[in-house]
């Protein structure tokens, strides 16, 4: 799918105070998806002359590669896309969501749960619930009884994953600039949701919650393959007490196979070794999300063309 530029109508003006992000794992360079979540967010930021943040969501320490998160930044800065601020390393931001996790303990919101990914399918199976291959399980509730216990803060050092107790009828609805109105019913599609595994490592759906509060985020712009996530965000963000981000979720670049790209499935990165190939990798981004009559010709500079793009991008 093509997403037409005429969709990224958006109400905000720089005096709203515009703050976007780009939020990269550090499990290898990036790829052609990669650079156009890049490239959108970075163009939605300037679009609004509002900041762009780099973050490098680095948690999931076994699945990251060393040296991976400084390749992206030279990526990043070889295709002009340079950040507004210091980068965060989510690795170096525990405390803050050791501290938000303490907040919903003390709201009696949390729960300790021992169920491995075989428990909940055998729990599921009884209930004559299939769940299709590759599909999310929904949690059936088996540990929440533990809710009704007191959680004192040295559970938190047991081997047990953390799990959000959703209210009943957790029903989430927004609008997503590109894709219109969403909704999402959490008790049914997902249940209680983990927020530290059992490894003792924050999920993403914590920390990216935790983080953009944190860093004043007013607009995420991402691929679609994120967006499942957001009403789960959205329903931490109010429980914490936080705003809620406008959403913008953008069309997701596939393989010859019709499957997402992704690093693990060894997608190719993109080639940024001059600037001349920088600017034919940003060039299949933007065409990718339907900008048009951008500069092709061969002495445009990087600069220029994002200028150009900017302007694009802020087409009716």
């Amino acid at each position: 799918m093509i997403l037409a530029v005429s969709t990224f109508k958006n109400p905000s003006s720089p005096a709203d105070g515009y703050r976007g992000r780009f939020a990269p794992s550090p499990t290898g360079p990036l790829h052609a998806g990669s650079l156009v979540a890049a490239l959108g967010s970075w163009l939605d930021a300037r679009k609004n002359g509002g900041k762009w943040l780099l973050r490098i969501e680095d948690l999931d320490t076994p699945r990251c590669i060393p040296g991976a998160d400084q390749q992206i930044q030279a990526q990043l800065l070889a295709c002009g896309l340079s950040w507004d601020e210091e980068l965060t390393h989510q690795s170096k931001r525990q405390e803050l969501y050791q501290s938000a996790l303490g907040r919903l303990n003390q709201l009696k919101l949390v729960f300790p749960c021992c169920c491995s990914r075989q428990t909940i399918a055998t729990s599921l199976a009884r209930l004559g619930i299939q769940t299709p291959r590759n599909q999310e399980m929904v949690y059936p509730g088996t540990c929440r009884p533990n809710l009704l216990e007191s959680n004192s803060p040295e559970l938190f050092n047991t081997g047990a994953a953390w799990r959000l107790a959703l209210p009943r009828d957790c029903h989430i609805e927004f609008e997503d600039l590109a894709l219109g109105h969403q909704s999402q019913d959490l008790n049914k599609q997902i249940g209680d949701f983990v927020l530290r595994r059992n490894d003792g490592l924050y999920t993403y759906q914590l920390a990216v919650v935790v983080d953009d509060a944190q860093q004043g985020i007013t607009h995420i712009v991402r691929g679609e393959d994120l967006l499942s996530n957001t009403a789960r965000q959205i329903h931490l963000q109010k429980v914490l007490g936080y705003s809620t981000p406008q959403y913008l979720h953008l069309p997701l670049v596939l393989d010859e196979h019709g499957e997402k790209l992704s690093k693990q499935t060894l997608a190719a990165q993109i080639n940024t070794q001059d600037g001349q190939h920088s600017l034919t990798e940003l060039r299949k981004a933007a065409k990718h999300l339907g900008l048009k009559n951008l500069p092709d010709g061969k002495n445009v500079s990087i600069a220029e063309w994002l200028l150009a793009a900017t302007h694009a991008w802020k087409a009716d």
